[in-house]
Order: C-alpha cells, then structure tokens, then sequence
C-alpha cells in the first residue's frame, strides 16, 4: 500500500499525502461509500477520515523537517554567503560560533505550519487531477504522464500564496550567524511587514514560483518509473521501494531545482543585510559574473543526500501513525 510522496520543495520537504487507502478489489472487504479509485485501475477507493489523517501527516512531515533541517540550514548558508568555503567549513564555523542550536534556526515555523501547506498542496493537486481526468474515469483509464505533470504544476502554482512567507521566514532565521536581528519567527514577520510591507513577505516568490511549479510536477514522474521498475507485476511496492523511489526523484528534481533555489536564497536575503538584487535575472548575472556558472549547483549534494532520510522517516512514521489511528481490520477469512 502506498499512501504518500516526498515532495523535495521549500527546503523541508512538503507531503503529497493520498487521503484515500487502496486496497485490492473485494467489494466484501469494503464499507459503504468507497468507490473505483480513477488513478490506478484494479484498486478500490476507501475515504479515510480526514482529521486523523491530517494529524498524521502533520506530525510525520514535522519529524522529517526536523530530520532534514540541520543539512538545509547548512545548504541555505552556503547559497546566500560567499564566506564559506564548502560544506565542512560551513559546519564547523556554525557549530563553533553557534553549536548545535545553530543548525535548528528557522524550523519552528515550517514546522508548526506544515499540516496547512500539505492540505494547499494535496487539494490542489486532487483537484486539478479530478478535472484533467473526468472524461475518462468512467473508462477505467488511468492518468496520463502530461496530466499528472499539469496537475503536478498547478498545485506546486497555488503553494506558493502559503509557501512563500513561511520559507522567506525560515530562509532569515537559518541566515542569521552572529546577528539578532530578529529573535524568532513572529518577530522576524513583524519586522519584515514594518519595513518592507506586506508584499515583503514575498520576497523571492518568483523565484520560488519558477522552482515549484515545474518541480512539482517533475517529481511524480521519475518517482513513477522508479517505483514500476522496482516492483513486480502483479504486487504492490513496498516500504524499501517506495523509499528508494521517492529518494531518486528528489535527486533528479533537485537537478532541476537547485539553480532557482540558490536565487530565491539570495534574494531573500537580500532584505536582511545580504546583497541587493534588482531580481531574478539581476541576481543570476552578477552570481555568475562573480562566482561562475557552478554557483548555481551549490546546495545540490546537500539536497540529494537529505532527501532519502527525509523519505525514510517521514514515509515511516506516517505508516506507523496510520496504523495506531487504523488498526487492521482482522481477516475476512477468518470470520
């Protein structure tokens, strides 16, 4: 049974989180109300409800943040700062003038906020995919690649409206070394709306929105092919598929990803002390003017590693979680 995907955007990783349960067609097994699930031919829908669910999905996409956050506090430094020198210098100079707590800045608010951004994120996506495909739910034909990709793209688009503050937020924290300018995330919003406004809280949003929205839907993609290759035909994926899969598109997304997100980086900063920027192409050529074209890619590695860890404990601790909230029903051959 596969329940979730690992969406590798916003530096902490956002949950694709299915709200139904697909089990094998038995109709005996099956309470009132479910109905053939549009995307994967064979399988039946069963709602689940949606409180636990979400609770579920909060709390493991919270351990994953938590798990990823050290590893993103070092990529962010090492994007918007020239003052480092690669990844170990980055994490020595920060556990030696910070320590430990050094590497947590900025996880409060993606944290606290994660269950809103995963049901923005999931509606959308549901939605959108709902209407690319009603014409042919009633075939039984399952949903293209283009039309995952364009609900992928449409979703990764509406995020941004939430997504955007609560990374600009977390991008000023983890940014800050020795400074106190602001003492944690509600100050550092009360600060930016004082000398920026509203719209300053949008700082960087076209450069996020020029990161999710192809990523969004690039990542269901090579997770797809991974996860088909990976399981025999006839069996569901297990834990370690899913795992490995979810993983490898992070990679290829973050291939895709990591240019813009160095921008975004830059230019979120840019408002708190850092270089000013005229905007995404102002930032790009003075970036490669100055530090050439591999600028682009920094962060990359620190990307690619995090996201199977992420994967590992937000996929499990979601499964463990659904299992307290669900419990097995006992088998129908045994009745």
């Amino acid at each position: 049974m596969w329940l979730l995907f690992m969406c590798p955007t916003a530096e902490g990783k956002k949950l694709f989180l299915w709200r139904e349960v697909l089990v094998r067609m038995d109709r005996s097994l099956l309470p009132e109300g479910s109905r053939s699930n549009r995307l994967c031919p064979g399988f039946e829908t069963v709602k689940v409800m949606p409180l636990l669910e979400f609770l579920a999905g909060s709390i493991s996409g919270a351990l994953g943040i938590a798990v990823g956050h050290p590893l993103d506090t070092v990529k962010v430094r090492l994007q918007a700062q020239s003052v480092y020198k690669g990844i170990f210098h980055c994490v020595i100079k920060t556990y030696s003038h910070e320590g430990l707590h050094g590497f947590f800045k900025g996880m409060a608010f993606p944290v606290l906020t994660t269950g809103i951004t995963n049901s923005v994120v999931f509606g959308c996506y549901s939605n959108a995919l709902g209407y690319l495909t009603k014409s042919q739910r009633s075939r039984g034909k399952p949903a293209s690649a283009a039309q995952v990709f364009t609900a992928g793209c449409f979703s990764g688009l509406v995020q941004v409206s939430v997504s955007a503050p609560i990374d600009l937020v977390k991008v000023r924290l983890q940014g800050q070394s020795t400074s106190t300018r602001y003492r944690g995330p509600v100050h550092c919003v009360a600060v930016i709306v004082r000398e920026e406004g509203l719209r300053g809280l949008y700082r960087g949003g076209l450069a996020l929105t020029l990161r999710d929205v192809p990523c969004y839907g690039l990542y269901f993609l090579p997770y797809e092919v991974t996860r088909k290759v990976l399981t025999q035909d006839g069996k569901e994926p297990g834990t370690f598929v899913i795992l490995v899969a979810g993983g490898f598109a992070g990679v290829v997304t973050w291939s895709f990803a990591t240019p813009m997100d160095v921008v975004k980086a830059r230019l979120q900063m840019s408002g708190a002390g850092g270089r000013e920027y005229g905007g995404v192409l102002h930032c790009m050529r003075v970036s490669v003017r100055e530090e050439g074209v591999r600028v682009f890619f920094k962060g990359l590695l620190l990307n690619s590693l995090r996201a199977f860890p992420v994967n590992a404990v937000t996929f499990l601790s979601y499964e463990s979680l659904m299992k307290i909230f669900y419990p097995p029903r006992a088998s129908h051959s045994s009745q």
